[in-house]
């Protein structure tokens, strides 16, 4: 770790007088191990003269810290204003000890092994001392792949347990050479108890295989290099998993990925050196171009240039954004320098590079992403041609994170490297709980104390091994938090595996078992973010979930107060033909829609040569499997639809990206919808005026324009009545860039505040943080002697 920066107070002087010396104790909670942070105290501590020690412990750290009064002070306020740009932390504890003559100079004592206070640091990126020594020929790193320092490098996806140090993590296999001892345990160093130092003597090591898991002769990264100008894919080991490669600016190898891995219109994430790089196929704002280079390293959607889909041809077809993310491995830079062929220095770091690289998840369709060499080789064995693997395993399983900026603001879509499993700040204490998400975007959350630790994203839960993984991510937060729930919570809906794990967790614990309406747990994971505690208007817009009368969900406007729920009014309902396949074939909604509403001679020129026409017209007309719907989402669908811009997703929310990606600045219509004397929405004005359109894009923009400004109207009509000036924005479509800058506006300039979800998704992601805060809430109720009811339908 470099060497501390001067002090921005004088140390004081204590030479003219004596002063009595005291010693303290304190804990120390937080993000504290494996962000350099006892380095930090001690070279903070030899500075200002201070004895005594820093060890870890299964809370946080702990130091002991003795002198004077007034160095003592110094020290405290230093460790507040000095501390290690990734730490964050508060001191929960403190208590005065005897002072001991005996005590020697500072020191890093072993770590203790109980407590349940501490948390594992995420994942960050290569940092640029390591980068320069990477590329420096004399250095006894050049060009080592698994380059590491107390800034960068690995954390949560080695480590299996607190505390955070190398015999709970997947470098116990590496044992230190002298030379990595001398730096590990040597003040000065950056390397200074950075537990996954390594070196190409005693560190792991980087192969490339056949898919037959035969090693291939040269150079790893030149061999890959090669592959992948030959059109081919590699499958490439990182942090938290595998991903899968190949040359973003050839139409075949993107097409040949596309037919092997079963995506045939899902947009693929790529990655490029680096801006400047990125600038030539995409426009990057000054916001989006920080989170691009953050230690966090996120994909980031970008707007499109023009020529963006000539430059990558097949990478986001129908799109008008595409995820783009920088290096962030050494992998990563030692391909890049390779592709240039290797040039001397680092100002080809700044420099475009015309080399982009798909850089998608190892996964078949609907399963986890892949950690295991051998996994690997059995999965991907007809996606990949080769194999770039090393010998260090992945402890803890994580994808890329995936970010937007809405107004200036950032988003995340799917959190997880680079921010999970920090965990999020409480304002009250209280019941340990754990929450287990519900079926799609699933993550899983463990309350304990002030902290809120939310898994990194797991996935759709529709794959046995995704529930596996699942399960294993409850089994890994509980081993390392070292907390035992007192109650289990879940979505209302019990036909998911999530919610059967979790009834399934609480008969063999005994524990309460408390199910939490979907949206209603959406608008407190905004609650607990931005620490609310008074009656809100909640606008959750969002796919189908069950609702409190037991049916399906998703474009409502709740009052909620705690545990307390009431549903204030919906979206019209929409008929969903064939239940859940509707939510697969967005025609057969648009076509429910029309035969609903007197339209069958409409819906039959539409959608007539469907082979299951006929049977959906009776379902419709003799409401068989035919449910009706609230959901947003479900509405976007039906209007993609009937714009003739998706009839069938491939992926999930295909048709409204696709409607989305369409939509220009245009007034709503006038008259497009209409407000009851109970506040209930109608909008079918404008649907109406739609199906005269023959343009997508005019579709697609006056949708988006008299959509905003109808629930914007909606909105605005029942915080008058309810006198409430909170509104909660929560649900799957706060993704939907031109529809929330349009609701930003309506409702900012009636002089409503907005809460949105800066720190999670707005979506599925943020379940089970909800599901968990309601859940404690309700426990706190039980035990002051008032157990509310959860969730009141309206």
């Amino acid at each position: 770790m470099p060497a501390a920066s001067a002090p921005s107070f004088e140390v004081p002087d204590l030479t003219s007088h004596e002063e009595a010396v005291h010693c303290e104790q304190w804990l120390l909670r937080g993000l504290v191990q494996g962000v350099g942070f006892r380095p930090f105290v001690w070279q903070l501590a030899r500075r200002l003269g201070i004895q005594g020690q820093i060890r870890n412990t299964g809370e946080g750290v702990e130091i002991l810290a003795q002198g004077q009064p007034a160095r003592l002070a110094a020290f405290e306020r230093a460790l507040h204003e000095e501390r290690p740009p990734l730490a964050e932390f508060e001191l929960t504890a403190r208590q005065s000890l005897p002072a001991d003559p005996a005590l020697g100079d500072f020191s890093i004592g072993s770590s203790q092994e109980s407590g349940h206070g501490a948390t594992i640091p995420p994942d960050i990126a290569t940092c640029p001392e390591c980068l320069r020594e990477l590329f420096t020929p004399a250095d006894r790193r050049h060009r080592y792949p698994f380059i590491n320092c107390t800034h960068c490098g690995p954390r949560y996806t080695i480590t299996r347990q607190l505390p955070y140090d190398r015999a709970q993590t997947s470098m116990a296999a590496f044992g230190l050479c002298p030379l990595c001892q001398h730096e590990y345990l040597d003040p000065s160093s950056r390397r200074f108890h950075a537990e996954p130092i390594a070196c190409p003597v005693c560190g792991p090591q980087l192969r490339l295989t056949d898919r037959f898991a035969v090693p291939l002769k040269g150079d790893p990264v030149t061999g890959t290099l090669q592959f992948l100008r030959m059109g081919r894919c590699v499958a490439i080991k990182g942090l938290g998993g595998f991903h899968l490669a190949c040359n973003a600016r050839s139409a075949e190898a993107v097409a040949r990925l596309r037919m092997l891995k079963h995506r045939p219109s899902r947009p693929l994430a790529v990655m490029a050196l680096n801006l400047a790089s990125v600038e030539t196929f995409c426009h990057v704002s000054p916001e989006e171009a920080a989170l691009l280079q953050s230690p966090k390293r996120p994909i980031v959607l970008l707007q499109k240039r023009a020529e963006a889909d000539q430059y990558l041809p097949g990478i986001a077809p129908g799109m008008n954004t595409v995820g783009v993310m920088l290096p962030y491995t050494p992998i990563h830079w030692l391909m890049f320098h390779e592709s240039l062929r290797r040039p001397a220095g680092l100002d080809w770091m700044e420099a475009p590079c015309a080399d982009v690289w798909v850089m998608t998840s190892a996964n078949l369709s609907g399963e986890p992403i892949v950690t295991d060499n051998d996994d690997a080789r059995h999965r991907l064995n007809t996606v990949a041609d080769a194999f770039l693997i090393h010998n260090r395993q992945v402890a803890a399983r994580c994808d890329d994170s995936l970010m937007m900026m809405i107004d200036h603001e950032p988003h995340l879509l799917r959190r997880a490297r680079g921010f999970a499993p920090a965990p999020l700040a409480l304002r009250h204490d209280g019941a340990t709980v754990l929450a287990v998400g519900g079926p799609d975007k699933n993550t899983v959350t463990l309350l304990r104390g002030t902290q809120a630790l939310v898994s990194p994203h797991i996935g759709g839960l529709d794959h046995p091994l995704t529930c596996e993984t699942h399960n294993s991510a409850i089994r890994h937060l509980e081993r390392w938090a070292n907390a035992e729930p007192g109650c289990i919570a879940c979505d209302l809906d019990p036909d998911n595996h999530a919610s059967q794990h979790a009834e399934q967790l609480a008969g063999l614990r005994q524990l309460p078992l408390l199910r939490i309406q979907r949206h209603h747990a959406l608008v407190s994971a905004v609650l607990a973010e931005h620490d609310v505690d008074v009656p809100v208007l909640g606008l959750v817009m969002d796919g189908g979930g069950t609702g409190a009368d037991g049916n399906e969900w998703g474009g409502e406007l709740l009052r909620v107060h705690g545990v307390s729920m009431e549903r204030l009014a919906h979206l019209p309902h929409i008929p969903l033909p064939g239940g859940e396949r509707a939510s697969r074939e967005p025609w057969r909604v648009a076509a429910g829609w029309l035969i609903r509403n007197g339209l069958g001679d409409e819906a039959a020129r539409r959608y007539g040569r469907e082979p299951s026409f006929v049977e959906l017209s009776e379902q419709v007309t003799h409401q068989l499997r035919c449910p009706d719907s609230s959901s947003s989402s479900r509405w976007f669908d039906a209007i993609a639809s009937l714009a003739g811009l998706c009839s069938r997703q491939s992926f999930s929310s295909e048709a409204r990206l696709r409607l989305e990606a369409l939509a220009r600045p245009v007034a709503p219509l006038a008259g497009g919808w209409r407000l009851d004397d109970n506040g209930q929405l109608d909008w079918s004005p404008v649907v109406h005026h739609l199906l005269t359109l023959t343009d997508a894009e005019e579709i697609a923009s006056l949708w988006h324009a008299s959509c905003a400004a109808a629930v914007a109207e909606w909105v605005i009509r029942h915080a008058r009545q309810q006198q409430i000036d909170h509104v909660v924005l929560a649900g799957s479509s706060c993704s939907n860039r031109v529809l929330q800058q349009a609701l930003h506006r309506h409702l900012l300039q009636a002089g409503l505040t907005l809460l949105e979800s800066r720190q999670l998704p707005s979506g599925a992601g943020a379940l089970s943080l909800g599901q968990a805060c309601v859940a404690r809430q309700w426990l706190a109720g039980r035990a002051s002697g008032t157990v509310p009811a959860i969730g009141v339908t309206g």
